[in-house]
């Protein structure tokens, strides 16, 4: 009350109010945020962690015994809980008919055998790998053999199920062959591949699993670069777009979070097992300290009951899982 009442109170940190009015439009406003050098998508990206600016503005304003900008950090404090302030509930229901699982298994992992016997002892149903070497892949397949009698890998993706596959076929995701882009035979192709869809037979029907790898972002000179990653998005959802199946899984690293407008074609079809009946933010990379959730799990037609993050593998990325049911 005495800061409140102290002469020029409500005159001192004019600046700092104004950097909170800003923060809560920067929040609010952030679909209209130009992705040019992919900086739309690099404020969606890491849109959560821009509540860590209300603590800091706050300690300032007190520190300047500024009323006004006291009162302003209500405005992004608000803005912040209506865009996240539900994901602390536990939004997970129990009884699941499937559990799904997805791991970026890391090309440079230093331990597969050890990954992969997490993996097996992880109890999934229906588990997809990403970024599998042809020096990894056989260590994958011995270790994951005995918990799982059907599966394929279609160059860098595998799927493991316990249950039949069928139908398994390469999704093309706009993969950048490099300078073999002039002629992509087709063992070159297929040992690029980054993106399968098989069927999985259930006892409650077919369902279609996509595995899908998309194409990393960097942080460049010129900006935050995420080309190759957005014309797979792109390419993705113009194939999830042609799925008859009415029961959809779409498991895979996508190198975005959800909340990334370069996955609105994705996301307008798909919804997130995570935002549907999980907890928290769900982050699963980098491995040692989680910042993000570019690690995805997204359904159509069945019912996320339950959604969790396993602990960490030899892999820089967390494996994600999900409960879903009919």
């Amino acid at each position: 009350m005495r800061m409140a009442c102290a002469p020029g109170a409500w005159k001192r940190g004019l600046v700092l109010a104004a950097l909170a009015l800003s923060l809560a439009l920067l929040m609010l406003l952030h679909a209209y945020v130009t992705d040019r050098a992919g900086l739309g998508s690099l404020v969606e990206t890491f849109l959560p962690w821009f509540g860590l600016f209300v603590p800091v503005l706050l300690v300032a304003g007190l520190w300047r015994r500024s009323a006004s900008a006291v009162v302003a950090l209500l405005l992004p404090v608000a803005v912040w809980l209506n865009l996240f302030g539900g994901v602390f509930g536990d939004r997970s229901r129990p009884g699941s008919d499937l559990i799904l699982v997805s791991h970026n298994v890391d090309a440079d992992n230093p331990d597969p055998a050890g990954t992969a016997r997490d993996l097996a002892a992880c109890g999934a149903d229906v588990l997809a790998l990403e970024e599998i070497t042809a020096q990894a892949k056989p260590v994958y397949e011995k270790a994951l053999a005995k918990a799982y009698p059907y599966h394929s890998v279609l160059g860098t993706v595998g799927l493991w199920s316990r249950l039949p596959l069928s139908d398994i076929r390469t999704v093309d995701v706009a993969t950048d062959y490099g300078p073999l882009a002039a002629t992509k035979p087709a063992d070159v192709k297929l040992a690029y591949n980054r993106a399968l869809r098989a069927t999985v037979a259930t006892g409650r029907g077919p369902l279609a699993v996509y595995v899908a790898h998309l194409g990393s972002v960097r942080v460049l000179p010129s900006g935050f670069w995420t080309g190759s990653r957005d014309r797979g998005a792109t390419a993705l959802a113009g194939a999830l777009a042609a799925e008859r199946n009415e029961r959809v899984v779409l498991l895979g690293d996508l190198n975005g979070t959800t909340g990334d407008r370069a996955f609105d074609g994705i996301t307008a079809r798909l919804r997130s097992a995570q935002d549907a009946a999980g907890k928290g933010f769900g982050f699963s990379w980098p491995a040692k300290f989680p910042m993000v959730r570019i690690d995805q799990i997204l359904v159509r037609g069945v019912e996320p009951r339950s959604a969790w993050v396993l602990p960490a593998t030899g892999s820089d990325h967390r494996p994600v899982a999900a409960g879903v049911d009919w």
